[in-house]
């Protein structure tokens, strides 16, 4: 059953409980069927086969609550510009309209995906309070591709750039983004490409869209060493995946020391999404959770993750049951890499 929006708040666990499972949050809500996207890839059936998978797996239950409030315009102008926000109220009050061949706005879009960045603005809260560790922020559409002045790909605004800036004007002084989606976030490393308080890493399929994320863009000014693009030949599999992730990207973030872990989660890396041409499996992306959650445990126990892509729907569900039952395990490895 959907939890109603609105009328919520967060419930700590009971005192004496120490499982895992008690302090992971997973934000979800009936609103992101809304978004009508048509024949299109990325569809309200992505929430609605997680839902039932995550209903059926007994993985809802028993949880801390987070509610979903909109973001205000003083969160989301800390990322994009007034400009492009304008824009999309417009477009949404005319009664919406394709912006590129990708991307569209219902009149009920703007709506939404300020609910989708308020949630993850809302666990970023939770996290810097210690009321939770680990939270998994479930809505669409995507926000990665979504740059300071332009949506695209998909994505309207970016919920993983702004819960990165909202972490930092409260407190947060480091700020890792960790983001598997097979096509590079090029919104996001644009948000934070001249800064060193936020470090950004992608693993990307090379050569596909949005055609950013070479190996060489590394951060300009204060950001200089800020980015680590780890671009992939079609058709890499998954040990080699996680042999690179180990050797080159937990070291990397090790290094920076973040107090918040984002996640920007899209599984469609996996071998049989039909975008991609990659080939990890469930289990690989199980593994690749768990490589988070221990980087984060490491360095201050909070870990945000925020669904990106991933368009099988029934790949989809699977692997994000399988990332929540790695989030409910104990923190096994508290040692510096």
């Amino acid at each position: 059953m959907w939890r109603n929006r609105g009328a919520t708040t967060y419930r700590p666990p009971a005192k004496g409980i120490t499982n895992v499972r008690e302090r992971t949050a997973v934000l979800h809500d009936r609103v992101f069927l809304g978004h009508d996207t048509g024949n299109h890839v990325e569809r309200a059936a992505r929430i609605a086969a997680i839902d039932n998978l995550l209903q059926r797996q007994d993985l809802l239950s028993g949880r801390p609550v987070i509610p979903f409030t909109p973001a205000q315009d003083d969160a989301i102008l800390r990322v994009h510009s007034p400009r492009l926000l304008e824009m999309l109220e417009t477009i949404a009050a005319s009664g919406g309209a394709w912006i590129d061949q990708d991307t569209v706005v219902q009149p009920d879009s703007l709506d939404q995906v300020r609910l989708a960045v308020g949630g993850a603005i809302n666990a970023v809260d939770a996290l810097l309070a210690d009321t939770i560790n680990r939270a998994f922020v479930i809505a669409r559409p995507p926000g990665h591709h979504a740059t300071p002045t332009r949506s695209m790909g998909f994505c309207l605004l970016n919920a993983a750039a702004i819960a990165a800036e909202h972490a930092l004007a409260h407190g947060a002084e480091r700020v890792a983004i960790l983001d598997w989606d097979v096509h590079h976030g090029n919104g996001t490393q644009d948000a934070f490409y001249g800064r060193s308080d936020v470090f950004y890493c992608s693993l990307h399929q090379s050569p596909l869209y949005p055609g950013t994320g070479l190996a060489r863009e590394t951060g300009t000014g204060a950001g200089t060493g800020a980015t680590l693009n780890i671009p992939l030949l079609a058709g890499t599999d998954g040990e080699t995946y996680l042999e690179l992730v180990r050797r080159d990207v937990i070291p990397a973030l090790d290094h920076f020391a973040p107090d918040l872990v984002i996640v920007s989660a899209g599984y469609d890396a996996h071998e049989d999404d039909p975008l991609g041409s990659l080939e990890l499996t469930d289990a690989d992306f199980a593994a690749l959770m768990r490589e988070a959650t221990h980087l984060a445990d490491r360095h201050g126990r909070r870990l945000l993750v925020v669904l990106e892509g991933g368009y099988d729907v029934d790949v989809l569900a699977r692997c994000v049951g399988g990332a929540i039952s790695v989030l409910d395990e104990p923190s096994t490895d508290l040692s510096p890499a």
